[in-house]
């Protein structure tokens, strides 16, 4: 909630009868995201939202860069809102593969994502290291899988619609960027049909200095460079027949600020001449909510949102599609966040391993 800070610190000076009928989509923004909390936010790296479900856990964990024998691309892009100006979106395409027959796993991941006057554009790279456990058959999954991802990323803020009644020096009226880097890691355990990952995201601190500059009349200038993300997933797929059922749960932990997310999910899978068909739904919950005025006083909403996901495995390709409705009494729009993945499998002609394991087949 970093920028948003900054943002308040704007709108208190800005003389919004002039300015309204040209912003008046960007401040409902703003206002709505103060509100309501959505994990939306600017945020350095790539957001958390709902694609690592298309199979596409390399998005979230570095730990699963390589982890089959072959290799996959995905692309996606997200939109919200399709009505209002400068709503967010986001747009990542990755590629991750075993080098060869050894145990270790690389993967590249370019993402824009745009947010009001806040965009970033960043690039990360992974090495993954994947270890044998246990049982000598190599039909069985056994492996324990550690992975690095450095990151860099250039941030940019547009100041070139802020106007300020009184002069504010803070704000330089024109298009800002900055670049940085940090590091993710995480480390992953598959063992037949059950799965556990762990992942720190921007492990390093960053002084992001396109929102906190410094200045010569205010030297104690308060800089806040913890944005630390801790995300845990565990899941496991049930059924060995043509209809299989895979309940996950994945947890965030935001560092700095203590927010606290958890998606419950159910997908079904159903194995078919071209490949295999499947589809589920995710229940996200915050455990913090944000306070709000009614009419008799104050309430409080946590953020929930309902995402019914649907996609399909036709040979080596894959397609999905997932939509994602916010519950509760305020929202921004009566619309929903779409988000569609398209993908490719690559170098592993057949069933590696004797289990119905998505992610490492």
């Amino acid at each position: 909630m970093l920028w948003f800070s900054r943002y308040t610190i704007y709108l208190a000076h800005l003389d919004i009868k002039s300015l309204f009928s040209k912003m008046r989509y960007k401040l409902i923004l703003v206002v709505s995201f103060l509100i309501v909390g959505l994990q939306s936010k600017a945020q350095e790296g790539i957001p958390v939202y709902f694609d690592y479900l298309s199979d596409n856990y390399y998005l979230v964990f570095p730990s699963m860069a390589g982890i089959s024998q072959g290799g996959k691309i995905r692309a996606t892009a997200r939109k919200q809102w399709f009505d209002v100006d400068d709503a967010p979106s986001l747009q990542t395409i990755n590629a991750h593969f075993r080098l060869g027959d050894t145990p270790s796993g690389v993967g590249a991941i370019i993402f824009n994502d745009a947010n009001g006057y806040h965009s970033q554009t960043g690039m990360k790279l992974t090495y993954a290291h994947h270890l044998r456990m246990g049982s000598e058959d190599v039909r069985v999954l056994n492996q324990l899988s550690f992975g690095l991802s450095g990151t860099i990323l250039q941030s940019s803020l547009d100041e070139s619609e802020f106007r300020s009644v009184i002069p504010d020096p803070s704000v330089a009226g024109i298009k800002l960027s900055a670049s940085y880097y940090n590091v993710d890691f995480g480390m992953s355990y598959n063992f037949q049909e059950f799965y556990t990952h762990f992942a720190v995201t921007n492990a390093l601190g960053s002084k992001r200095n396109v929102y906190y500059r410094d200045r010569a009349d205010d030297p104690n200038q308060l800089v806040i460079d913890n944005i630390r993300r801790y995300l845990a997933s565990v899941g496991y797929v049930f059924g060995r027949n043509e209809w299989q059922v895979e309940p996950s749960i994945l947890f965030q932990l935001t560092d700095f600020t203590k927010e606290k997310t958890v998606d419950i999910n159910t997908k079904v899978y159903k194995d078919v001449d071209f490949g295999r068909i499947w589809g589920g739904m995710s229940y996200r919950r915050s455990f913090d909510g944000a306070q709000f005025q009614t009419a008799s006083g104050f309430g409080q909403q946590r953020l929930q949102l309902i995402t019914p996901i649907v996609g399909a495995n036709i040979n080596n390709f894959m397609v999905s599609y997932n939509y994602s409705y916010q519950m509760g009494d305020i929202r921004f729009d009566n619309g929903g966040f779409h988000q569609i993945t398209l993908g490719y499998d690559f170098g592993q002609r057949e069933r590696k391993y004797d289990c119905y394991c998505p992610a490492a087949q």
